[in-house]
C-alpha cells in the first residue's frame, strides 16, 4: 500500500478514486508516564514515554485507514492528513485521527 501525503503518486498513474478513508485511535496516558513527562519539564528534555506513546497511536491509526482503504480494492492513499487532539477532562487522552483518499494506481 503507497501512502502519501501528496496528491500525486510520481510515476504512478490514478485510474480509480474509491472514498475518503479515516483511521483513528483514542489511547489513555497513564500516571507513571505523567510522572515521567512531568520530570522532564521541569528539568527540560524530551519525554520518551510521550514520544512512544504518540509513535504507536500513529502507526496504528495509519495502520486502520490502509485496511479500510485495502477492503475498498485500493492499492494507495493519497493527499493523507494526520492530527492530534489531547482529550479528556484532564487531558489524560490522546486522539490520532488520519485521513486520505483511497485511489487505485497503475
Amino acid at each position: 500500500m503507497i501512502t502519501t501525503t501528496s496528491p500525486t503518486i510520481e510515476g504512478k498513474q490514478i485510474i480509480e478514486y474509491k472514498k475518503i478513508v479515516f483511521g483513528e485511535v483514542i489511547t489513555g496516558i497513564n500516571v507513571l508516564k505523567d510522572i515521567g513527562a512531568g520530570i522532564r519539564n521541569f528539568f527540560g528534555g524530551r519525554s520518551g514515554g510521550y514520544e512512544e506513546e504518540l509513535i504507536q497511536a500513529r502507526e496504528a491509526a495509519i495502520e486502520e485507514m490502509e485496511n479500510r482503504a485495502e477492503a475498498l480494492g485500493a492499492n494507495a492513499i493519497i493527499a493523507v492528513d494526520v492530527d492530534y487532539e489531547v482529550l479528556g477532562a484532564d487531558n489524560g487522552m490522546l486522539m490520532v485521527s488520519v485521513s486520505g483518499t483511497a485511489v487505485v494506481v497503475e
